[in-house]
């Protein structure tokens, strides 16, 4: 199935480049707020259809993301650590 792959990539990105743009926002040192806060405005930020599925990773995965942006973690592992890149 290499449509699945495809889009399997596609969401990868997605991910890895809100997580980047969170990380931006959130500052290197956040606490819970500045995550909380990052995580919206960072959706926002990637325009409405690409922001939605932004946002239902967040609601999903926001314990683990707020852990790992507080924890320093990057982007791509976070996406690889809630599974949504292959490492």
């Amino acid at each position: 199935d290499g449509d699945g792959a495809a889009q399997g990539r596609v969401k990868c990105r997605l991910c890895t480049k809100a997580l980047k743009k969170i990380q931006a926002l959130a500052g290197d040192d956040p606490d819970e707020a500045a995550v909380a806060a990052a995580l919206q405005k960072g959706c926002r930020a990637l325009g409405r259809a690409k922001g939605r599925l932004c946002q239902q990773l967040v609601n999903k995965f926001r314990e683990q993301i707020t852990e790992a942006l507080q924890n320093g973690d990057t982007p791509r592992d976070i996406c690889t650590a809630i599974g949504i890149c292959r490492s």
